[in-house]
């Protein structure tokens, strides 16, 4: 079974993030990511680039996986 850890392991390597929280239980996880590698993509881009990052990973190991990516200006906005 995954980790929240593992997670963001993996999304910190295949991403540059200023900030990256996860939770979860195993299989159901939450997300939290800051990143100015998202600026200007809509929501779908930006989850594709999280999905990218995660590579088969999202497929084999997570059942459910819930994120909130924000810019560093969205995120300092609250």
């Amino acid at each position: 079974m995954i980790t929240p850890e593992q997670v963001q392991d993996y999304i910190e390597k295949g991403m540059q993030c200023s900030q990256v929280r996860v939770l979860g239980d195993g299989e159901h996880f939450e997300e939290l990511i800051v990143s100015e590698a998202i600026s200007g993509k809509s929501r779908v881009a930006r989850h594709q680039l999280v999905y990218a990052a995660l590579g088969d990973r999202m497929r084999e190991e997570t059942h459910a996986l819930s994120m909130r990516t924000l810019t560093p200006e969205e995120a300092a906005d609250g």
